[in-house]
């Protein structure tokens, strides 16, 4: 079992890095520039009135959620996340489940806003639907992704962030990784801090 339990956290320990990031032309990018072009736009986003909007599914909404509510508290940038049950039932069951973040994103969005859309697979229609919703009312959009490395999602944003799994826990977790590690950073972490810790 020991053995299985350090291969385990080995893998997840090695996602993060392995991340692969591409600009909107599919160009790759370093982490430490596809990090820096994050910040910069949230921070600008903040700056000019704008605001940060996270959907996810699932997992992806629990880490939509928690990232909105971080990013917000920690980071003093204006961020949401439409996970509200009332209003995603009543979006799904008036509209269609693949309108669900579509409807909120283009009601509430504003050119110079972020949508950080999260998704696994890259594949689930409303949150490529938030996609073409942000991008139609002037939005910048971050994307998360994993699983099979032509999924659409990773095409679609100005800065899309790949996880090359195929399994949901990992690439979830490395996603939550992702998103805390830019937060964190923008607001001054560094190895010091680890070292005062151990």
């Amino acid at each position: 079992m020991r053995d299985r339990i350090d291969a385990y956290f080995a893998t997840l320990g090695s996602l993060g890095l392995r991340t692969e990031a591409t600009d909107e032309t599919g160009r790759r990018l370093g982490l430490d520039e596809a990090f820096g072009w994050f910040i910069d736009a949230a921070r600008s986003a903040h700056e000019s009135g704008g605001k940060l909007m996270f959907v996810g599914n699932g997992g992806s909404a629990a880490i939509a959620s928690h990232m909105a509510v971080d990013y917000s508290k920690n980071g003093g940038l204006r961020s949401l996340a439409f996970n509200d049950g009332a209003m995603l039932t009543c979006l799904s069951n008036d509209l269609g489940y693949e309108n669900s973040f579509a409807t909120p994103v283009s009601l509430y969005g504003k050119p110079g806003d972020i949508l950080v859309a999260i998704s696994s697979s890259g594949r689930s229609p409303n949150i490529l639907g938030s996609v073409e919703a942000a991008r139609a009312v002037g939005c910048r959009v971050v994307t998360l992704s994993g699983f099979g490395a032509a999924n659409p999602l990773r095409r679609t944003g100005d800065l899309n962030l790949y996880v090359a799994n195929d399994q949901y826990g990992f690439v979830e977790i490395t996603h939550l990784s992702l998103l805390h590690a830019m937060l964190d950073l923008a607001m001054g972490w560094t190895a010091v801090d680890v070292e005062a810790v151990v």
